[in-house]
């Protein structure tokens, strides 16, 4: 316990300065660069002295970096987190409401390929021939990338905002049906024999037999998928545009603010990690050990 904690520790500070390293190499790439001394023509000068200026300290003043500065990035962030909820119009939304809406489509997505993933991975994992009769549509469906069927959606259902919820759904279910199908065929063969002696009835075997012992490997597709239907919305509502956090970052690319666009990437990862360390608590809950 002792050497868990110690451990826990370690990595905590080690990735402190991780993190200070990597703000420091930020700092220094991005200070202003003296640029070298440029004669200015007298059209220049001229220019120079209208605005107020003095004509020699403007040929030499150091250029800034267009990369926004940590310093930059601490007031954006500061500015967004202060009120992150306001609604100002259709395209001027805080980040606490875009994120709202992408969650809400991933969860809708992602329930309906749970409802359809599982128990079509139960029966593939109880039964060879169904598992030879759909291996092969599995096979040519799971690697077809997600932006390739928002076309079809765009096409077939008209709403951009359902399309972006059905592209989640048909992205979902790969990771979720093959590791299912995988945990319930490698249940253990006793365990089905005992409820078999025991006369226990189909459904009944398959609730609490077959899906605690096959409930980690599920939990495994369903935090894969939920991976995908994270990564999958953020790159759906960039082309579809509207609402959500894929949009933000896509309209504040087109508004030139990229500390915005830097600010929504980490906004992005912190409620990617988020979603993935709720699945890894879950499947640590129904792990047993042997």
């Amino acid at each position: 316990m002792n050497n868990a904690k110690s451990l826990r520790l370690k990595a905590a500070a080690l990735s402190a300065v991780f993190f200070v390293v990597i703000l420091a190499l930020w700092h220094v790439a991005t200070l202003p660069t003296k640029e070298p001394k440029v004669t200015l023509t007298a059209d220049q000068i001229e220019y120079a002295q209208l605005m107020g200026k003095d004509p020699q300290a403007a040929a030499s003043t150091p250029a800034k970096s267009s990369f926004p500065t940590v310093a930059d990035m601490g007031k954006t962030i500061a500015r967004q987190l202060a009120d992150p909820f306001y609604d100002n119009g259709p395209n001027d939304k805080g980040v606490g409401i875009q994120v709202a809406y992408s969650l809400g489509r991933v969860a809708l997505g992602f329930g309906f390929a749970v409802a359809f993933a599982i128990p079509l991975g139960f029966l593939i994992g109880m039964s060879p021939l169904a598992y030879r009769a759909l291996d092969p549509f599995i096979q040519v469906l799971k690697p077809i990338s997600p932006l390739a069927w928002m076309p079809i959606a765009l096409y077939t259902i008209k709403d951009s905002s359902i399309s972006g919820i059905f592209v989640i759904f048909i992205c979902s279910i790969w990771p979720m049906l093959t590791n299912t199908a995988f945990g319930v065929a490698g249940v253990r063969r006793e365990w089905l024999n005992v409820a078999s002696t025991l006369q226990v009835r189909p459904m009944r075997k398959a609730i609490e037999v077959i899906l605690p012992a096959a409930a980690p490997t599920i939990l495994t597709g369903m935090r894969i998928s939920m991976g995908i239907a994270w990564l999958v919305i953020v790159a759906a509502e960039m082309l579809v545009g509207g609402t959500g956090i894929g949009y933000f970052v896509w309209n504040e690319w087109n508004n030139l603010s990229l500390a915005n666009v830097i600010f929504a990437i980490l906004v992005i990862g912190l409620v990617g990690m988020t979603l993935d360390m709720l699945f890894a608590k879950a499947q640590k809950a129904v792990t047993y050990a042997d």
